[in-house]
């Protein structure tokens, strides 16, 4: 199940509020700063810290190898403010950032 586009713009990682990266056919949402997975049941994010998955070192490399091999993936240089690349424009099946989400260290004014 896909979630809808205003869902995804309001959901953030509950521990460090930081964009997260949605995988639509694995039901997940990522956040590859700090390796943790949340699930979606039943088309509903579980989205509380202590049900947060842990991710090994190789599913992390898988997760993110899934945002590269879409093309969705940005350069370095557009890291977010931890150094982690972000995923760029949605690709159907691919991972991706939630949109409206710029992270930690938001150098928009009053951010």
């Amino acid at each position: 199940m896909v979630l809808p586009e205003g869902l995804l713009k309001i959901l953030a990682c509950p521990v460090d509020k930081g964009c997260l990266m949605y995988l639509a056919d694995e039901d997940l949402l990522y956040n590859p700063r700090l390796r943790r997975a949340y699930r979606i049941v039943d088309g509903i994010p579980v989205m509380l810290a202590e049900r947060a998955e842990p991710v090994s070192e190789a599913e992390h490399e898988r997760l993110m190898g899934r945002a590269c091999e879409a093309g969705s993936a940005v350069p370095a240089d557009s890291a977010d403010a931890t150094g982690v690349p972000v995923a760029g424009a949605p690709v159907p099946g691919a991972a991706r950032p939630l949109p409206g989400h710029r992270g930690r260290g938001d150098p928009r004014p009053g951010r």
